[in-house]
């Protein structure tokens, strides 16, 4: 990773572990690290996977902790991941399964995007869309 993450999305999910498998083997993420309660290993306490020079934190609903407390009835999020190639993006996560939501489809705005939803409902959109670099001030 050339540059550290400035935003990091943080989703919490019922079976964390299986999340995990899901953004390494549909999305093509990367593993950083995952922590697990010593005392259950079926808890993940936290975990870090990172695509391009983004991250996204993780960890299982149900643990002990304000954060997990305060998100315990969150809705479903939506993520947001810039690719370089919408369409082969995509066939990794048909193959895997998910529930497609939209197809690869050219946007007014100029970008190319595709949208599913993982197992826990929670909305995945991949596409050329670089939010910010067409802002003032950006480099």
């Amino acid at each position: 990773m050339s540059e550290l993450a400035q935003l990091s999305p943080t989703l919490l999910y019922a079976d964390a572990k299986a999340a995990i498998r899901m953004l390494k083997e549909a999305f093509g993420f990367r593993e950083i690290a995952v922590y697990e309660d010593e005392n259950d290993p079926s808890v993940v306490v936290h975990a870090e996977l990172a695509y391009g020079n983004g991250v996204v934190m993780l960890g299982s609903k149900g643990r002990p902790g304000l954060f997990a407390q305060l998100m315990d009835h969150a809705g479903p999020a939506g993520v947001y991941v810039v690719v370089p190639d919408t369409d082969a993006h995509f066939k990794r996560a048909e193959a895997f399964g998910l529930e497609v939501l939209m197809p690869p489809t050219d946007q007014d705005y100029g970008s190319r995007d595709y949208l599913v939803r993982d197992a826990e409902g929670n909305l995945w959109s991949f596409g050329t869309y670089q939010p910010g670099a067409h802002s003032p001030g950006a480099a």
